[in-house]
């Protein structure tokens, strides 16, 4: 017999899924190298501050940390990261987080640096390193700080027992990434751009002859420009170079012959992705002159092999593939990869070629959620402003031991991601469950802007950010309103940094939604472009306009100018040591909500940077996050919940 549901209201259902478990129930992998038959794969742990660690399974499957149990795995060049270690056999060079060294780690050993003492604390930070067929050399990305806040970005080859400094092999751009050496060891290979160029705007691929040294000869430019995007230049097995262009309008596959570069499987379809991080692998070389990749189409992964230019996807159950994750073990005939679905987190799977079997090599994670109550994604199309469609993932309330009182919708949650030139898929999410399984309804939007959906796409937001990713919020809300699906009173518009930047404005210059959550949000546009790191110091040029000359714009985009207007309750949540929107951004908003007696909340968590680590700082988040919710619009909670300060709420 089945159990009858409890009539709840929409918010107050009782989930299995704690904020403690969204914080630390699962350590996401990374970064995947593989080396002598080893895998290797970098793992964020909540539960230790955010540390990341370096796991290996061998040839036996056996799995086990590959670096001591204190070293924290980080890169911060760019700020973002990435590519932070490479392996040789069972030997590891790793950038330490909390001096930005690189280490040679061997087993059973002390890591030992063998890059120099910086200038400056954490000065010189190392990525994306690749070792020299003869294994002389490290050639990677450095990002050099001086104590006069300048910042160079070059490649250097780098001593592998750090015996002699490191020598630069490319400098005078403001901009490298993938340094990439030939199986012959005679060239090299590598991207390099200039600002306001974001990698996604324009990039130039350069190869050069590998002299005497590790020094670079003859460097030619082979492809890209202001105006073409080039992404994971790669040599096959033959020397042949390989490399990702959007020339097309999309990211597609491209191989470089005599007469030029020519187009592998081309079709409407991205086999890129933004160069948020460094490391990043979206295809690889199978035996027999075949390829791997992975590619996004209409919001969905796939995993495909290129064989005579035709295109074979896998037939697989997972959705989500992580684009930093896609190699070949030749020892096993595998592919190594990091997927996901709607029901799984992701984790570490290899694919065997031969009979198609999927194995999983990273352990498996926590159950969350009973699969019965995963709230499944909806693709859905929005039509919007100017004629176009926006694109999002909508989730309904999902829990079986739970009904609505009759008449009753569910207030829905807007989800604006971050970046803005980045997207959301529809991967098992914590965050997202723990909201449907309370009865909250979500929607998560790729405005325009968003990757996944060709440069076109992409492009649209350029000088409308603040504008056009704002207005798709605005009607995914009004749609699924119109659709019967949620409550119209009850609209929430959340997100975290650039996507906290679209909540502000969402919620200043509009009137629809009825309380919203900003994590990290820009509300200065104008303090954004003069106090930021460098890799993003001239990324408002293309969003909003060249700095200064169109100042009026920035301050008429900015919500801190306007915050007289909102009329809805507002959640900040901030980290203390955010060097890519600074806690000051945060604080101008509270010192303007507490002038004007506007109801808020502000959590500041010392400590944290740009996006939450620590498994008690996620949790507290989240947890602070609903119980807003719940004194805004009157629900009782299921859990109890350190409560929050809300100030003005009677106002």
């Amino acid at each position: 017999m089945t159990e009858a549901k409890k009539i709840r209201p929409y918010g107050s259902w009782a989930s299995t899924l704690s904020a403690a478990d969204v914080a630390a129930g699962f350590r996401a992998p990374g970064q995947i190298v593989l080396s002598e038959g080893t895998v290797y794969w970098s793992e964020s742990r909540p539960r230790e501050a955010g540390r990341v660690a370096i796991m290996r399974r061998s040839r036996k499957g056996e799995v086990e940390p590959a670096a001591p149990e204190d070293f924290n795995c980080r890169t911060r060049a760019h700020e973002y990261g990435g590519g932070a270690y490479l392996a040789d056999g069972k030997t590891l060079f790793a950038s330490s987080f909390e001096d930005q060294r690189l280490y040679r780690i061997e087993s059973g050993a002390d890591p030992v640096a063998i890059s120099p003492e910086p200038e400056i604390p954490a000065g010189l930070r190392y990525a994306d390193g690749r070792l020299s067929v003869d294994h002389n050399w490290i050639y990677c990305v450095r990002e050099r700080h001086a104590p006069d806040g300048s910042v160079e970005n070059e490649l250097v080859a780098l001593s592998p027992t750090g015996d002699s400094e490191p020598r630069v092999i490319a400098t005078g751009r403001d901009f490298y990434a993938f340094p990439r050496p030939s199986p012959d060891g005679g060239r090299l290979a590598w991207l390099e751009w200039d600002q306001p160029n974001m990698p996604w705007d324009g990039t130039e691929l350069w190869t050069a002859e590998i002299g005497a040294g590790g020094g670079l000869e003859r460097p030619r430019q082979m492809a890209g420009g202001s105006n073409e995007s080039i992404f994971q230049p790669e040599w096959g097995p033959d020397g042949t170079l390989h490399f990702v262009s959007d020339r097309s309008g999309w990211w597609n596959l491209y191989r470089w012959r005599r007469d030029g570069a020519q187009a592998l499987a081309p079709m409407e379809a991205e086999f890129g992705s933004p160069m948020w991080v460094f490391g990043l692998s979206q295809y690889t070389f199978l035996p027999d002159g075949e390829i791997a990749c992975i590619y996004s189409q209409d919001g969905l992964d796939f995993l495909a092999r290129i064989d005579d230019r035709a295109l074979k996807p896998f037939d697989l159950e997972l959705t989500t593939f992580r684009p930093r994750s896609l190699h070949f073990d030749p020892d096993s005939n595998r592919l190594v990869f990091i997927g996901g679905s709607p029901d799984r987190p992701a984790r570490v799977y290899a694919l065997t070629l031969d009979g198609g079997e999927l194995e999983p090599l990273s352990p498996a994670p926590a159950d969350l959620l009973d699969k019965d109550n995963i709230s499944r994604a909806e693709p859905i199309k929005i039509p919007t402003a100017g004629g176009h469609e926006a694109h999002a993932f909508y989730y309904a309330p999902k829990n079986n031991k739970y009904a609505a009182p009759v008449g009753e919708l569910p207030p829905l949650v807007v989800v604006s991601h971050g970046g803005p030139t980045s997207s959301t898929n529809s991967e098992f999410s914590p965050v997202r469950q723990f909201m449907t399984s309370r009865g909250f309804a979500v929607v998560d939007v790729n405005y325009r802007g968003s990757t996944g959906y060709g440069r076109a796409y992409r492009q649209l937001l350029n000088t409308e950010w603040g504008v056009a990713d704002v207005e798709d919020c605005i009607q995914a809300a009004r749609y699924l309103v119109d659709r019967g699906e949620v409550d119209g009173a009850r609209l929430i518009i959340r997100g975290g940094s650039a996507g906290g930047y679209t909540t502000l404005c969402a919620l200043v210059f509009h009137h629809v939604f009825t309380a919203g959550a900003s994590y990290y949000g820009v509300a200065d546009a104008e303090a954004l472009a003069r106090d930021t790191h460098k890799f993003e110091a001239r990324y408002l040029d293309s969003l909003i306009g060249p700095y200064p000359e169109a100042i009026d714009l920035y301050r008429e985009r900015s919500p801190i100018h306007f915050v007289d207007r909102i009329s809805s309750p507002l959640i900040l949540l901030q980290g203390g040591q955010d060097k890519v929107v600074p806690p000051s951004q945060a604080e101008l908003m509270v010192e303007a909500l507490e002038k004007n007696g506007l109801a808020y909340a502000y959590l500041k968590f010392e400590g944290e940077g740009h996006g939450f680590r620590d498994a008690a700082n996620t949790s507290r988040a989240l947890e602070a996050e609903f119980y807003f919710y719940s004194k805004i619009f009157g629900f009782e909670l299921s859990d109890p919940v350190e409560p929050v300060t809300i100030k003005n709420l009677t106002k």
